[in-house]
């Protein structure tokens, strides 16, 4: 790595400790807006239990989301954004 980059990267690092401690904001914010879990399932045309093991999740689970009662966090709600953009992707992946 040179000098460059290497200090570049120092103060990309300084920067994120900054901004975690509240000293300065972040130039951008990412929001992943909540899936509908019904709507992806009913477009996959699969039960329950079929979409919560492609998902690899209880069928609890699943409808505990469709249901309201819970919402998907962190990787499940993107990976629940990928299966609504691009189902094919979710499918091959399976192969």
């Amino acid at each position: 790595m040179n000098n460059e980059l290497f200090s570049e990267l120092v103060k990309s690092v300084k920067q994120a400790g900054d901004i975690r401690k509240g000293k300065r904001k972040p130039s951008r914010h990412a929001v992943i807006s909540e899936p509908d879990v019904t709507a992806i399932r009913e477009k996959y045309d699969m039960t329950q239990q079929e979409f919560s093991s492609l998902l690899g999740i209880s069928v609890g689970t699943l409808r505990n989301w469709e249901q309201g009662r819970r919402k998907p966090q962190g990787p499940a709600k993107v990976l629940l954004k990928i299966a609504e953009k691009r189902p094919k992707a979710i499918l091959e992946s399976l192969y």
